[in-house]
């Protein structure tokens, strides 16, 4: 379980190359231009009105109803994920019982209450991946959890510090608004209630609306749609073990070759008449390797073990070199075969020639990524198709053994459409290239929004000082302080994603998050303080420390293929996932943070 020590980039990489760069730089360069559109995140189609069915939750009663709620509390919390979960944890272990929870779902799990689609599994290992292992006596199954037992973690965490009692679940926020007189958010919802919190802490993700591709004649099919993110057993059959047994006699298309069609294309081919697979853009696929956990390797673990272990990875990850690689996965190894996302340097090296390395490097990882590809799939044309021509991070690299060999089966057809997407959707199929290809179900893998306004990726609006939105405040590029308080927004806090240090293991950085929060806190109670809020100067100074770290990622992802990373081809001009992140990496991040609440909190008001 310990992994292995892999190489980084370095000059010797650099001159030992067969192929030539700046082919490829130009093979890349075609590809990434021919994907973009004018329309950038217009292209998508929102799900409301005649689609607003796509984000009903399949696994509730829809006739649910209860009594509202009124009451003042300490602790608002906005989603009941891994993010709502770690925050709530740690206000229970300092010793809060006034909070509640809002969650739209039916149950604690965020991301993995939702996403049942066959195979659905985390690409980061369970060890690191799965919080507060420790703190409940849980060791995961496998290397790689499947989304079952991730969700029942995230039940689990509930359960041991007895969240279930102040959660609100199937309810949907309506609005916040700031009541200056009060000192107090005031939060209504769907379901009636009035809730007043002293803090408000949001922790609702930033891949959480689904979207759907605004192809011509999408509401004219009469076959059967759904999302991936809702998925349709009663049509499908079975449930996530994947026995798919209803769509034997049943053509399915598939729109969309992300993270979530990798993993699901697998187990549809499997069980389908005929799957077509519509692709625009091909994602990297490397090896999965997963394997039961070792219980000798469990009985041997020591208390700390999943702090070092994940700080190990995220160090890796971030391009800092550590003794040992405690995980040895392909995520470790591709981000350290290139130095790193976040590279901080490599001896000498000028911040060009480090450039220069990691972008070889790259290309050679690249290669092998594609060269794979022709040793897997049979069919020349359809292994070509199947090559992805981008800098690997720049899109969300993938790990799987089945996807590959998928195209293989003579039921499975890959419909390249050349970077467009189809042309159009009628009432029996998809056209594409002047072929109409009809199906009787068309599953829509195709993610979920981001860079479009603030309140309509989070379903409600946020009024804060002089009825000020957030959506307005933050129309322009995200303004706050480490990303977690905005000015005339105050005892509003944010996880996630934002002008903050982010890593691939999404929970590291909640946890990271949820522990600062808590920290901020437990002061503002030792001070019997009731306002927290960053100063102007220090949101505006904050804002430029993140402009002036974020030049190297924005020219990164500038030539990167269009993706959601990117703001689909446009970083900058909108907020794409990583625009504003911290550009020294989540270790840096997370220890200037905890520097600066040792020395005072220095930007914040608390009072």
């Amino acid at each position: 379980m310990s992994g292995t020590d892999h190489a980084t980039a370095t000059p010797d990489t650099v001159a030992a190359i067969d192929f030539d760069p700046d082919a490829l730089r130009e093979k890349y360069r075609a590809e990434r231009d021919k994907r973009l559109r004018p329309e950038g995140n217009a292209q998508y189609v929102e799900v409301k009105g005649d689609f607003s069915h796509y984000v009903d939750d399949p696994y509730v009663d829809p006739d649910f109803t209860r009594a509202p709620v009124s009451e003042a509390i300490d602790v608002l919390i906005v989603g009941g994920g891994f993010g709502g979960l770690s925050m709530a944890a740690q206000l229970r272990m300092a010793g809060s019982q006034s909070l509640r929870i809002i969650e739209k779902g039916g149950d604690f799990g965020g991301t993995w209450y939702w996403n049942r689609y066959p195979g659905a599994q985390c690409d980061i290992e369970s060890y690191c991946y799965l919080p507060l292992l420790e703190e409940t006596g849980y060791v995961p199954k496998e290397k790689y959890s499947f989304s079952p037992e991730i969700w029942e973690h995230a039940q689990r965490i509930g359960k041991k510090f007895d969240l279930y009692k102040d959660a609100l679940f199937q309810t949907q926020i309506s609005e916040m608004r700031w009541q200056e007189d009060e000192g107090r958010w005031l939060i209504r919802t769907n379901r009636g209630d009035a809730i007043k919190a002293h803090f408000v802490i949001q922790t609702n993700g930033a891949l959480d609306r689904p979207k759907l591709p605004g192809i011509p004649g999408i509401d004219t099919f009469k076959g059967h749609t759904f999302h991936t993110s809702r998925w349709d057993y009663t049509y499908t059959g079975v449930d996530t073990t994947g026995g798919l047994t209803n769509l034997a006699d049943k053509r399915v298309a598939v729109i969309g070759t992300g993270a979530t069609a990798i993993q699901c294309v697998p187990h549809i081919a499997t069980h389908a008449k005929h799957l077509f697979v519509f692709q625009r853009t091909p994602s990297s696929v490397d090896e999965r390797r997963n394997a039961p956990t070792d219980p000798q390797w469990a009985e041997s673990l020591k208390p700390g073990w999943q702090k070092a272990r994940r700080r190990n990875f995220v160090s890796l990850t971030s391009g800092l070199p550590q003794d040992e690689d405690l995980v040895g996965d392909g995520w470790t190894d591709a981000v350290r075969s290139i130095g790193g996302f976040f590279a901080t340097g490599a001896g000498d090296a000028s911040p060009e020639e480090l450039a220069r390395m990691m972008e070889i490097a790259d290309f050679k990882k690249m290669n092998q990524l594609r060269a794979r590809i022709e040793m897997i799939v049979n069919d020349k044309a359809t292994a070509e198709a199947l090559k992805p021509w981008y800098r690997q991070f720049c899109k969300r690299p993938t790990f799987n053994d089945d996807y590959l060999p998928t195209f293989n089966r003579p039921n499975v057809t890959l419909i390249d459409t050349q970077g467009h997407g189809p042309d159009a959707i009628t009432e029996t199929g998809i056209v594409y290239g002047g072929k109409t290809y009809d199906v009787d179900c068309i599953i829509f893998a195709t993610g979920f929004e981001v860079g479009t306004r603030y309140a309509r990726r989070m379903g409600f609006e946020t009024y804060g000082r002089a009825g000020r939105s957030l959506s307005e405040e933050w129309s322009k590029g995200i303004r706050s302080l480490h990303g977690f308080y905005s000015r005339d927004f105050p005892n509003l806090f944010h996880m996630g994603i934002s002008q903050n240090g982010v890593s691939y293991c999404v929970t590291y950085h909640l946890d990271e998050q949820a522990d600062h929060i808590a920290q901020v806190l437990k002061h503002a109670q030792l001070h019997q303080a009731n306002r927290v809020e960053p100063t102007d100067a220090a949101e505006k100074a904050w804002v430029a420390v993140i402009r002036s770290k974020s030049g190297v990622t924005r020219d990164f992802q500038r030539d990167c293929t269009p993706g959601y990373y990117n703001n689909e081809g446009r970083p900058g001009e909108s907020v794409g996932l990583i625009d504003e992140v911290y550009g020294g990496g989540p270790i840096e991040f997370y220890d200037l943070i905890r520097n600066w609440r040792e020395q005072d909190m220095e930007g914040l008001q608390i009072r």
